[in-house]
């Protein structure tokens, strides 16, 4: 049985070809049904499936690219987010005296990073720690629902698919993983060790995962296209911001406040590489001799505010702050 794109040869030697309508739509395309050798019978023009998207001559093609450097990149963003999320909760509940900070750190820490290798491998191809992806081309491929053609503006053709698979969908698994692995090991550790705490306090960053979650997977739904553009400046200047904020609140206005204490250098050492982060995803790395020599700008933004800082003197704006001046 041939399929209505199937060339075949006339009686004079011709190839007679089906002439068929053309497959409207930016990401509708057409499904290999049957290959045989240099056959190749396609079906009808409509959605590629799970893990294909539609070439130049509009035929589903499946993903077998590696990821670029710049969607690990932007894959190791979206990892980063929840962690540090929890990172912050934790400090904000767990107060200034509690031992047990530090040991829901490590645990956070240990639920992101088991919830990302175990996504990898969950991944095609499964049991391996590599992914295969579709080619990011434009800011449309996140967003393929919006393209679903009408040819007699009465019926709509669906083809919406995942056309830069999977860096879509791995995102929402990956926060999957991460709210089982923190509802499964989390309590328990907090009612063993957060013993300092009231009953009403220990589990309060625990209760705020489960605000920021759904957030960061509406965001993802939303805003996933967009973030994957805008990524490498928001993590630049949300850093440059936090570590201001940082500086400030803690009253560092030399080395010698920077120094006394080793959470500020761990904190200080975080940020920088936030800032690093941020410039290799902007430059791509793409010539190394080129780009390598702006992480130097990593240290500028924390030594222009500690040489800046005795004009501003800010430990005098905080107090007239807390003094209602």
């Amino acid at each position: 049985m041939k399929g209505k794109n199937e060339r075949t040869l006339g009686a004079r030697g011709f190839f007679a070809v089906d002439i068929q309508p053309a497959c409207l739509g930016l990401y509708c395309g057409k499904t290999l049904l049957f290959k045989n050798g240099s056959t190749e019978i396609y079906g009808e023009c409509g959605v590629c499936p799970r893990g294909q998207r539609t070439n130049a001559q509009k035929y589903c093609q499946p993903c077998t690219e590696s990821p670029e450097l710049y969607d690990w990149l932007y894959l190791g963003f979206m990892a980063m987010l929840p962690l540090v999320l929890h990172w912050f909760f934790i400090e904000w509940y767990s107060g200034k005296k509690s031992s047990s900070a530090l040991f829901q750190h490590i645990t956070a820490l240990c639920e992101c990073s088991a919830a990302a290798l175990i996504t990898l491998l969950v991944s095609d191809p499964v049991g391996v720690l590599h992914i295969r992806s579709c080619r990011v081309l434009m800011l449309s491929d996140w967003y393929t629902m919006l393209y679903n053609p009408s040819p007699d503006y009465v019926t709509t053709v669906h083809c919406t698919h995942e056309a830069v698979y999977p860096l879509y969908t791995i995102v929402f698994i990956y926060y999957a993983f991460c709210l089982v692995l923190m509802m499964l090991l989390r309590p328990l550790l907090v009612k063993k060790i957060a013993c300092g705490l009231g009953k009403s306090d220990r589990f309060k960053s625990i209760y705020a995962a489960l605000y920021f979650f759904p957030i960061l997977t509406v965001l993802q739904a939303v805003g996933g296209g967009l973030l994957y553009y805008a990524f490498p400046y928001i993590i630049l200047v949300l850093s440059l911001v936090t570590l201001a904020v940082y500086m400030s609140a803690s009253e560092i206005e030399n080395c010698y406040d920077l120094l006394v204490r080793k959470k500020r250098l761990i904190v200080l050492f975080s940020h920088w590489l936030l800032h690093a982060y941020g410039i290799i995803s902007i430059s791509r790395v793409d010539k190394l001799e080129q780009d390598l020599p702006l992480l130097a700008l990593v240290p500028t933004p924390a030594l222009f505010y500690l040489f800046t800082a005795k004009f501003t003197e800010p430990s005098r704006i905080l107090s007239e702050g807390a003094n209602g001046h």
